[in-house]
C-alpha cells in the first residue's frame, strides 16, 4: 500500500552514541512523513568534545547501519557529519529537518543561512522526548552516567531499592569467575599482580575504585591513592596484623557503614553513590563485609569506571566499566534475594 507522506528528504543529525530507543523515536518521527531521509553522524572530533567515553565514529555507525538496515528499507543514506550544520544550509534537494525541542534553534539557524543562499527554508520537525523509567529524559549522557541502559531501565530493579540482598549460594560459582581481567600474582606479594594491573591501565580513565584491605593498602605503598576505596579491617574473614592496616588519614573524606557478610544492605547503596559524586578521596570502612561492594559499583558508577578487587590465591582483578559489565551486574543482582 503506497503512504502518502508530506516531505521529500529529511535530514537528521546526531551523535548516535550509545544508540537507544530515543534515537530510534526520532529517526521514526523523519521516516514517518518523509520519503527518505539522510542520517549524518558526528565525527570523533566533535563527539569528544562533549565529553569523554562516546563511542567511536565506527562503532556508531555500525549500530546506526544496522538498525537503519532492518528499518528503514532502502529509504536511508549515512554520512558523517564534520561541521555543526553539515550540508543543510546549501542542501537543493531536502525539505524538512527533524529535531528534538533543544536542537530546533540550530534549525532556525540553518534556515537562516538557507535564506542567504537563496533557497527555502526546512520544514522542522519536532520529536518527542522519551523518558526512562527513573523520571529523567533518555539520554546518551545518562547512560554513559551510569544510570540507565539503551532502554531507559535503570540498573538495579526499582524492587530492590531499600531492600536487604542477599547472595543465594547457587552464585558462589559465578562470582569465583573474575569480572574483568585477571592479573597474576603471588598472595603474599600483591606488588606483583599490582604492578601489572597500573601497567595496563589506561592513561585515559574514570574513578580507580579499590575493594579490599590487601588492594587498597598495595596501591597506596605504590603509591596510587584510589578515588574511592572499600575495606574491612580483614582479608579471609580475618583480622589484619596493626602494620597492614589502611591509613585512613591519607583521604580527604571517610564513611563507615554495616553490611553483613553475604548480604548488600541499602545503606552500602547509599554510600556508593555518595562517594561517586565526590570531588575528593573517599575512604568507605565496612563493619562486615566489603567483597560484594563491586557489584553495587559496576551497577551505579558512570562508565570509564576502573575497579579493582582480590580475587583469592589468583591476583587482582581489574575492570573498566563499559555496558556489558553493568548488563552482567544486573544480571547477578537480580538473582539475589530481597528481603525488607
Amino acid at each position: 500500500m503506497e503512504v502518502d507522506r508530506s516531505f521529500r528528504r529529511c535530514l537528521i543529525g546526531g551523535t548516535f552514541d550509545r544508540f537507544h530507543s530515543g534515537h530510534q523515536l526520532l529517526i521514526q518521527t523523519a521516516l514517518r512523513q518523509a520519503d527518505f531521509i539522510e542520517v549524518h553522524v558526528v565525527n570523533d572530533e566533535m563527539a569528544q568534545a562533549k565529553g569523554g567515553w562516546i563511542q567511536p565514529l565506527d562503532d556508531r555507525m555500525e549500530t546506526l547501519l544496522n538498525w537503519l538496515s532492518d528499518t528503514a528499507h532502502l529509504r536511508y543514506e549515512v554520512h558523517v557529519l564534520n561541521d555543526p550544520h553539515g550540508p543543510a544550509p546549501t542542501h537543493r534537494t531536502a525539505d524538512c529537518i527533524v529535531a528534538t525541542v533543544e536542537t530546533i534553534p540550530r534549525c532556525h539557524q540553518i534556515n537562516e543561512r538557507r535564506y542567504e543562499n537563496g533557497l527555502p527554508p526546512l520544514s522542522i520537525l519536532e520529536a518527542p522526548h522519551l523518558s526512562d523509567e527513573l523520571g529523567g529524559i533518555l539520554s546518551s549522557s545518562r547512560i554513559r552516567l551510569g544510570l540507565i541502559d539503551q532502554e531507559g531501565h535503570p540498573w538495579i530493579p526499582p524492587s530492590y531499592e531499600g531492600k536487604v540482598l542477599r547472595m543465594p549460594a547457587v552464585l558462589d560459582d559465578e562470582f569465583k569467575t573474575p569480572m574483568g581481567d585477571l592479573f597474576e600474582g603471588p598472595e603474599d606479594a600483591p606488588e606483583v599482580a599490582l604492578s601489572a594491573m597500573l601497567e595496563a591501565l589506561p592513561e585515559n580513565h574514570g574513578t580507580l575504585v579499590a575493594v579490599g584491605d590487601v588492594t587498597v593498602k598495595g596501591l597506596m605503598d605504590m603509591g596510587v591513592l584510589p578515588d574511592i576505596a572499600f575495606i574491612d579491617g580483614q582479608t579471609k574473614r580475618e583480622a589484619l596484623d596493626a602494620s597492614l592496616l589502611v591509613r585512613g588519614d591519607a583521604y580527604a573524606q571517610q564513611r563507615s557503614v554495616v553490611n553483613p557478610p553475604g548480604q548488600l544492605t541499602p545503606e552500602l547503596l547509599d554510600v556508593v553513590r555518595w562517594a561517586l559524586e565526590q570531588d575528593q578521596s573517599v575512604l568507605v570502612e565496612v563493619d562486615g563485609e566489603e567483597d560484594l561492594a563491586p557489584m553495587f559499583v559496576l551497577a551505579t558508577a558512570p562508565l570509564g569506571t576502573i575497579v579493582v578487587y582480590g580475587q583469592p590465591r589468583q591476583g587482582v582483578v581489574m575492570r573498566i566499566l563499559d555496558m556489558e559489565a553493568k548488563h552482567r551486574a544486573r544480571n547477578l543482582l537480580v538473582h539475589f534475594e530481597a528481603e525488607e
